[in-house]
């Protein structure tokens, strides 16, 4: 076999951008075949570091809809990198975000399912899941440059459905009251009203940040190219009948947030424990441990940080 030296083989180590291991500081020279195998050997490895940085490179920045200085560690967008791989996965396929988005509704039934039969190992698996889904369909939507308000309505007034379900399935195995279910359902809203409150007036007011949301929303806006403007206005109206009243509230509550110049990282991670996602992980941690009748009880007084996050807000961020 024709010998391959030293030389060639550091051109392929170089090219690896591996030339400071230990290993390749004994090289000797090598025979074509042997230089191969370890060429594509470390070949692998090199690839899978690069993943590696790559895939922590994405954790760190993983906010799409917001300008890098104003990102923060959000506690309840946990699903959002596997979100966006599922999404890169599907992106060159026939599959749109409303598919998506029907995709998580669906997951969010089987979980209701599982809690009426008790599976509560299924029913937090499910959960978990629909928050992955629940990322991927706006993230679909940025990778093939579709934004989509009928996608948005139809998101939001499935979380909505599914948060209902959810505690009404609950008191109903726990033998709880459904009138203290509803209170807890209310409370749930009212938290992940002010949540998307605060960080809609942050991505409106980040440079290139996701402006598909508004502060404000009393009117059905203009359909997108691609949507169907009847659909927009019909998922709107939906929208605003089982939203509206929760931003009135947390509107009312506190009326100049929209002055600030903008939120620190801090507050809105702190902020971001009223977060759907963190919410429903906090029932997918509960259910298994069989605390499913504290459940109720426990998000009605979670609703004592309302007060909290908004006096740190009126006392702290000044407009």
């Amino acid at each position: 076999m024709a010998e391959f030296k030293k030389e060639q083989y550091y051109s392929i180590v170089l090219s690896l951008g591996l030339k400071n291991n230990l290993y390749f500081r004994q090289i000797r020279p090598y025979t074509k075949d042997v230089a191969i195998v370890h060429y594509y050997t470390f070949k692998q490895s090199y690839l899978c570091i690069r993943d590696y940085i790559v895939v922590n490179y994405t954790f760190r920045n993983s906010m799409s809809k917001l300008n890098a200085r104003d990102k923060f560690l959000d506690f309840s967008d946990y699903g959002r990198q596997i979100g966006k791989l599922f999404a890169n996965q599907i992106s060159h396929t026939r599959i749109t975000p409303v598919h998506v988005t029907l995709l998580f509704g669906l997951s969010g039934l089987i979980a209701i399912y599982c809690i009426i039969k008790e599976f509560y190992y299924g029913a937090s698996f499910f959960i978990i899941l629909k928050s992955i889904i629940d990322a991927a369909d706006g993230e679909l939507a940025r990778i093939n440059k579709t934004p989509s308000y009928t996608g948005r309505y139809l998101d939001s007034v499935f979380d909505i459905i599914l948060n209902f379900l959810i505690f009404m399935s609950i008191a109903y195995v726990s033998e709880s009251s459904f009138l203290y279910a509803f209170l807890a359902f209310f409370a749930v809203q009212l938290q992940g009203t002010l949540y998307n409150y605060y960080y809609v007036i942050l991505r409106n007011l980040s440079e290139g940040g996701d402006k598909t949301s508004k502060v404000f929303e009393y009117k059905s806006p203009r359909a997108l190219p691609g949507e169907n403007q009847r659909s927009v206005d019909i998922l709107f109206s939906i929208y605003y009948l089982v939203y509206g009243f929760f931003d009135k509230i947390i509107h009312v509550l506190d009326p100049d947030a929209y002055k600030v110049k903008t939120f620190p990282s801090w507050f809105m991670t702190l902020l971001s424990i009223y977060g759907l996602g963190f919410q429903l992980l906090i029932i997918a941690f509960m259910l298994p441990m069989n605390l499913i009748e504290y459940i109720v009880p426990f998000f009605i007084w979670y609703s004592i940080f309302i007060v909290v996050l908004i006096g740190i807000r009126k006392s702290v961020l000044h407009p």
